[in-house]
């Protein structure tokens, strides 16, 4: 519910829901009291238009007009210029800058948010950081004082998976990141450093996510608003859109109807009486539609859909991935950034989601003859229960503690071998990769997966989140450069050679 509400400690909805359904009904086994996550600050009430203010204000934005940048050409250079990443562990802080306008951008390159001057500072030294003593409160009926917030440092309740930070004010700690063994793996992690989502980024998402929350609940007052996807999950870039999910009832909602008319009413919201602040709403009726807006204040480009409940529980799914072993989030920043380079990155062109290449990155490391990532649904099946309740999900990834791989193999070489096992190992034909089995299995044949060019199992639902990829050419092409990265960096042990990104690309 909205924050300080008076239904917080209420149901999320009528008694007569929970009667005909348990969907939010299952409590999870066994999880103990834990730090709350990232859409839980209470924020006292305040309108939009104030909010709108307070937020300009916070990025320093408050013309909300933005910068145009020089249009010199920039020459190919080292990931980027910042502070290489040295062995002994040293981390470097990234300052961002302001969004390009879209004069000065091609219409497909997403521009800047500006990065405050106080860019959040990496820490070594803690592993997983417990934020300062707060109250807090999530979009759903629970508001918890965590003991554990009384029992800062202590390790007994250190975890892996570091607890989503109070927006308003960040924890300063980070995990901790590999070291570079050599010259490749030095370059994976200036990369990481420099495209990786910051605090400040997240802030963002997360203002607008509280205020329109408060905004929706106006015409559905039951509902409640998730900020998901890569924001959240640990994978996420200076550049990544907002995925919003708006939950309206416990029960499942057709998407070809009733989400649609929910849909239209969020729109008619946006361009009337939000006009000012949000820009560009439209309704893509898709197989889950969805509304497409920009922020004016952060100029982030958000997705809202509509009870698409499977993206809030896959998103502390993957979120755990992302932490339990400090090799996956580099792997994984670097590897969306080449296929977005190489124009392999783009479902609604064909070919693969950025959901896609996650799940085929966490696939590679379970299947190593040695893994470095286990199956956290088989493993910790208590913690993503696809019947939990919504607003106890994102306690799970607290619980669980670091997997301790004996693979020690660098991030240049896994890079490598993540090339090689999609160009001659994995068989395309036959297989289906899936992250809940932490191993290839053979094609289901079912509607889904027939005559598909490639099968991605989604952990919760089962269905081929690489349906996108229906045409033999898009297919190829994909498969040709996973070969090509394959054998330049088996060959040259050089990330340039594969991915010569520019000064001003590297925080797209």
């Amino acid at each position: 519910m909205f924050p300080n509400s008076s239904n917080l400690g209420r149901p999320p909805f009528p008694s007569k829901h929970q009667q005909q359904s348990n969907f939010f009904n299952v409590l999870p086994v066994n999880i103990p009291p834990a730090l709350l996550s990232h859409q839980q600050t209470v924020v006292p009430p305040l309108n939009f238009r104030t909010a709108f203010l307070s937020r300009a204000l916070l990025s320093g934005n408050l013309a909300a007009t933005p910068a145009v940048t020089s249009t010199a050409t920039l020459q190919p250079m080292t990931y980027g210029n910042v502070n290489p990443v040295s062995t002994s562990g040293a981390l470097t802080s990234f300052q961002g800058r302001k969004r390009q306008s879209e004069q000065s951008v091609s219409h497909n390159v997403k521009r800047q948010r500006i990065d405050s001057q106080n860019s959040d500072t990496t820490v070594v030294n803690q592993a997983v950081p417990l934020p300062e003593e707060r109250q807090h409160s999530f979009p759903g009926p629970i508001s918890i004082q965590s003991p554990s917030f009384l029992a800062r440092g202590s390790p007994a309740l250190a975890r892996c998976v570091p607890p989503l930070r109070d927006t308003l004010f960040p924890d300063p700690t980070e995990a901790r990141l590999p070291l570079a063994k050599d010259a490749l793996s030095q370059q994976v992690l200036e990369l990481f450093q420099a495209c990786r989502q910051q605090a400040s980024d997240l802030n963002s998402k997360e203002l607008c996510r509280t205020e329109l929350q408060r905004e929706i609940q106006l015409i559905f007052p039951q509902s409640r608003l998730y900020l998901v996807g890569s924001s959240l999950n640990g994978f996420g870039t200076r550049s990544s859109d907002g995925d919003l999910c708006l939950v309206v009832k416990e029960e499942p909602v057709n998407q070809k109807t009733e989400a649609r008319r929910i849909l239209s009413s969020v729109q008619k919201l946006f361009s009337t009486k939000l006009s000012s602040y949000i820009e560009r709403p439209q309704l893509i009726r898709a197989k889950v539609p969805i509304v497409k807006f920009r922020d004016k204040v952060s100029y982030v480009e958000f997705d809202l859909n509509v009870n698409n409940v499977v993206g809030i529980r896959n998103t502390f799914l993957l979120r755990t991935y992302a932490f339990i072993e400090n090799r996956v989030r580099p792997l994984v920043l670097v590897i969306k950034k080449w296929a977005n380079f190489h124009e392999i990155n783009d479902a609604s062109r064909g070919t693969l989601s950025s959901y896609s290449l996650v799940l085929m990155v966490l696939h590679y490391l379970q299947t190593l003859p040695e893994p470095i990532l286990p199956s956290l649904q088989k493993n910790y099946p208590e913690c993503f229960d696809p019947t939990m309740q919504l607003h106890l999900v994102h306690q799970a990834p607290c619980t669980i503690p670091p997997y301790i791989s004996k693979n020690g193999s660098s991030l240049g070489d896994l890079l490598i071998g993540f090339f090689k096992y999609y160009a001659t190992e994995f068989d395309w034909s036959h297989q289906m990769i899936s992250v809940r089995e932490a191993k290839a299995i053979p094609r289901p044949d079912g509607i889904e997966w027939r005559n598909k060019f490639i099968c991605v199992e989604e952990p919760f639902d089962g269905t081929n989140t690489a349906r996108a990829v229906h045409e033999k050419q898009k297919f190829d092409m994909i498969r040709g450069e996973f070969t090509q990265a394959w054998q330049v960096l088996r060959d040259k042990k050089d990330l340039k050679c594969i991915l010569p990104l520019r000064a001003d690309e590297l925080k797209r």
